[in-house]
């Protein structure tokens, strides 16, 4: 039997779902709630506290299809990806659970009877493995299967004991191996022993899946205590089993991934199949674009921490593996295009994210391609001037010039030093420490107030190559004079002019280049708050300043764009800010800071900021609560900031030290870096902040604050999205607009347009009752328009379909008028209405031998969330899920199929 992976997955929840287990939804790769794990890498991952006893669901058993990385941590298949057949960064695991409700004899007759039946694998060339001591596991696999000993393996705690992390829920486990043959080497067999089948580190045999039989909790010192309630947690690989119901040495060739290959070898105009290591490459390539589509789509974002720093890690690793077959344009995004249209099916996320996702990865694409391009020829040159060294161990201070100087990641360089056959031994790694800390002790004796390294600094630092300069810039100049909490324009001298990886002595008409002024007005982009643009002037050209960021710790950078003549090195310059887009910062700067106390005065305390964005236009904000806002309290947020608007307070900066700061209930945001002198920003006794940016003289100078909207980015994150002064009055009057344009479709008063609405959904939902009366009396009518539907199965006449607006009196109604045109044969007929389901199914007594109604409609009950029996000739059921009830009805033909193969 061969299977596409769609529907291998479907397969295998549609016979849970025949059997009790109600289907759930896969979990985001983000976990919930569970500061231990890096990502969702198992199915069991969202029933964690459902396993512990902590929490209790509706049902007791369930079945899924969940997303999963495994890119860090104990479970980390990174640096396989690509070199095997197997291993995937991202992967789907397609898993049932039971809470308390069957354990090990269900379980392993489950697995049994989906293997050999359901999917039809040869018995013959299926083993199992259990835990040592397992001997319940192994008389069950002798029983249910009718295994002998020999087929059955007792392996130790290394393979048959299973853990999600260092803590947490485990237990014993048995595995399903699959034979692939004894084509597939195996180094025992080549070093004259004989294959240990399941037990070897070869191909011959594959797992496919995996029983965990959950009964302990492990804690931190490793003692481990019965869970309140023994479980069953199993997992299949969906990309493993699509390779053997595919008749697939490697899951690669599979329908899941081959047309993400088939997409690189487009885009790099290269043969798969044709050279192994270009074969390496488009694997790891089809396989990244999957996980990168996945995380983005889930929030995740490249950055240099934590998950966004494991995402740019992969993504990277892709991209370089894009050079090795010569790509040296973006192309990753492309891919991602091709991963929506073989899993958007299964996950519409991705769907929805689509657009999003090509922006995040060509972006990065873009901003590590000469990164990429430039370590790479370091390494080359590297490696040619130490050819004829037998010891071929990489120097540390190399690593640490070709991190700090040329931005290029160390983790990859390990790697590409590796595949050159290269080592990186532990001697080489500490003195590369040795020269980071020595780099962070100049750092942060340079540092001082008000200077941090932006995301965006750190990107543009990390793509061209200047970091070296920078540094050397820093410790020659000093800081900067920053003008900006009081002028908007300032005569200038230009330090330097950086520009393509180099110091410049002069910029000419058209070039980008990043200008250092030993004073400014320019604000550079810190603390949420969008860097200024504006002008600059000299002697004998002008050019446009496009951004302004931080580099080298406290240096200012103009990225400007000389747009008329020249600039010069040590060239007396005018500076000047943009003024309206300056006033429009400071107006949402300020509007962060009432918002932020705002929150906490009607939410809690513990509200927090979790990131923000201030622009000219708008502000985003980013805080810490574990649900969605209740109902008016998004006005009353509202209210509170326009109570303090209104009021007209007073914004008072001051520069103190930063423990005196703090003692004086100042609070410290989230991702800002503080030196030992603060400003702090103070609106009378609401709000109190260490904040360097640019703020209004009094509140009342922000007119309007005006909520836009409120809604979740992570688990226990919300965002909040506001405009203020003439902003929120165009966003007011586009509100009043489409309130008036509503009210004169009804012609009434705008104030009466909510009256107005509901008695017209209350007048709708009576004419649906209408029509569903109505449709009632006439469904016996239609009868025979639904007898022309029958269709033969297994030899008999069978009638599966929907009349939605019938109860299930109606329903018996119809069946009764479909016996009397049909004759012998199998009706089901389903209904929906008001969101529930009713089910009336009915067999010919000459059928019934064989097919029971009374089970019929108990099955396909189950899939709508109900029950249902009766009698072997007429049986009724009902349900609480009206949106699976065609997938419900499309079980019928299958049932009847089973009932002739008995």
């Amino acid at each position: 039997m061969t299977m596409t992976g769609s529907e291998l997955r479907q397969c295998f929840l549609t016979y849970f779902s025949r059997h009790g287990h109600t289907v759930v939804r896969s979990s985001p790769l983000v976990p919930a709630h569970d500061p231990t794990l890096l990502f969702t890498n198992a199915g069991m991952v969202q029933f964690k506290s459902v396993f512990l006893g902590e929490e209790r669901r509706e049902y007791k058993r369930a079945a899924t299809a969940q997303k999963c990385v495994r890119a860090g941590g104990k479970h980390n298949d990174l640096e396989n990806v690509g070199r095997t057949a197997r291993h995937h960064t991202f992967f789907e695991m397609l898993g049932n659970f039971s809470f308390g409700d069957y354990f090990k004899a269900e379980a392993v007759a489950f697995c049994w009877e989906l293997l050999t039946g359901e999917l039809g694998l040869p018995k013959d060339r299926l083993k199992a493995t259990v835990f040592t001591d397992d001997d319940d596991a192994f008389a069950l696999w002798k029983k249910v299967a009718g295994m002998d000993d020999e087929r059955i393996l007792r392996l130790g705690e290394k393979d048959n004991f299973w853990a999600m992390g260092d803590t947490g829920p485990c237990g014993p486990c048995s595995e399903v191996h699959f034979h692939q043959g004894d084509h597939f080497p195996c180094a025992s067999v080549q070093a004259g022993r004989t294959c240990l089948g399941p037990a070897c580190d070869c191909d011959r045999w594959l797992e496919i899946w995996n029983l965990v039989f959950m009964q302990f909790n492990r804690d931190a010192s490793g003692k481990m205590t019965p869970l309140p309630r023994p479980s069953i947690d199993t997992g299949m690989g969906l990309e493993r089993m699509a390779a053997v119901m595919q008749g697939k040495q490697s899951s690669y060739d599979t329908d899941l991934l081959r047309p993400l290959i088939a997409r690189v070898e487009r885009i790099a105009s290269k043969r798969y199949g044709a050279d192994a290591e270009h074969d390496v490459s488009m694997q790891v390539i089809a396989d990244h674009a999957r996980t990168a589509t996945f995380l983005i789509t889930d929030g995740v974002t490249p950055s240099n921490e934590w998950r966004g720093y494991v995402l740019r890690r992969i993504m990277r690793r892709a991209m370089r593996h894009g050079r090795m077959l010569g790509l040296e344009r973006p192309f990753l995004w492309e891919v991602t295009s091709t991963v929506v249209e073989i899993l958007g099916g299964a996950y519409p996320e991705i769907i929805e994210a689509r657009g999003r996702v090509a922006d995040a990865v060509k972006q990065e694409e873009e901003r590590f391609n000469e990164t990429l391009g430039l370590g790479m020829v370091k390494i080359r040159e590297y490696l040619e001037a130490h050819a004829n060294d037998p010891r071929k161990v990489v120097d540390g201070k190399f690593l640490f010039t070709l991190y700090d100087t040329h931005g290029f990641p160390t983790d990859l360089a390990q790697e590409v030093f590796q595949d050159a056959g290269w080592s990186v031994p532990p001697e080489a790694m500490q003195q590369f420490e040795t020269e980071m800390e020595a780099q962070r002790e100049r750092a942060r004796a340079g540092a001082s107030f008000g200077a941090r390294l932006t995301a965006g600094g750190a990107a543009a630092a990390d793509g061209d190559g200047t970091v070296e300069i920078y540094r050397q810039l820093s410790a020659q100049i000093g800081k900067p004079e920053f003008l900006g909490y009081t002028q908007l324009a300032t005569p200038a001298r230009i330090l330097a002019l950086v520009g393509a990886g180099r110091r410049l002595t002069e910029a000419a008409e058209g070039r980008v280049v990043e200008v250092i002024l030993d004073r400014t007005p320019a604000y550079a982009e810190s603390g949420g708050q969008m860097g200024d643009t504006g002008a600059i002037m000299g002697r004998e050209g002008q050019g446009a300043i496009e951004d302004t960021y931080y580099r080298g710790g406290h240096l200012i950078i103009h990225r400007v764009r000389v747009s008329q003549g020249r600039l010069r090195e040590n060239e007396e310059v005018a500076v000047s800010v943009e003024s309206g887009r300056r006033q429009g910062l400071r107006l949402h700067h300020t509007g962060t800071h009432l918002l932020h106390a705002a929150l906490r005065r009607v939410l809690g305390t513990h509200v927090t900021q979790a990131g923000s964005l201030v622009a000219p236009d708008h502000l985003r904000f980013d805080f810490s609560h574990g649900g969605p806002l209740k109902d008016g309290e998004v006005e009353k947020v509202e209210d509170l900031v326009n109570e303090h608007v209104q009021a007209n307070i007073v914004v008072t900066p001051a520069e103190m030290d930063l423990q005196a700061a703090l003692k004086s209930g100042a609070m410290a945001l989230f991702g800002e870096k503080y030196g030992d002198r603060v400003r702090v920003v103070r609106i009378g006794d609401f709000s109190t902040e260490l904040c360097g940016g640019t703020h209004l003289e009094a509140t009342g100078q922000i007119g309007l604050f005006k909520v836009v909207s409120e809604g979740a980015v992570a688990s226990g994150v919300r965002r909040i999205e506001a405009v203020t002064g003439e902003a929120a009055l165009r966003h007011v009057g586009q509100e009043e607009a489409a309130l008036r344009e509503s009210a004169g479709l009804l012609k009434i008063p705008p104030l009466e347009l909510p009256r107005r609405l509901q008695k017209l959904l209350d007048e709708q939902k009576q004419l649906e009752k209408q029509v569903q009366q109505l449709e009632a009396r006439l469904a016996p009518h239609r009868a025979h328009e639904l007898a022309a539907a029958a269709k033969a199965v297994a030899g008999v006449t069978v009638l599966a379909s929907r009349i939605d607006g019938l109860d299930a009196e109606g329903l018996r109604s119809v069946v009764d008028t479909l016996r009397e045109r049909m004759g012998p044969g199998v009706i089901c007929l389903g209904s929906a209405m008001d969101g529930k389901v009713a089910l009336v199914a009915s067999v010919s007594k000459d059928l019934t031998k064989r097919i029971q109604a009374g089970k019929l409609v108990q099955e396909v009950a189950q899939l709508v969330g109900g029950k249902g029996g009766g009698r072997p000739d007429l049986a009724q059921g009902g349900g609480t899920d009206a949106s699976r009830l065609d997938e419900a009805l499309a079980l019928v033909p299958a049932f009847i199929e089973r009932a002739y193969k008995v």
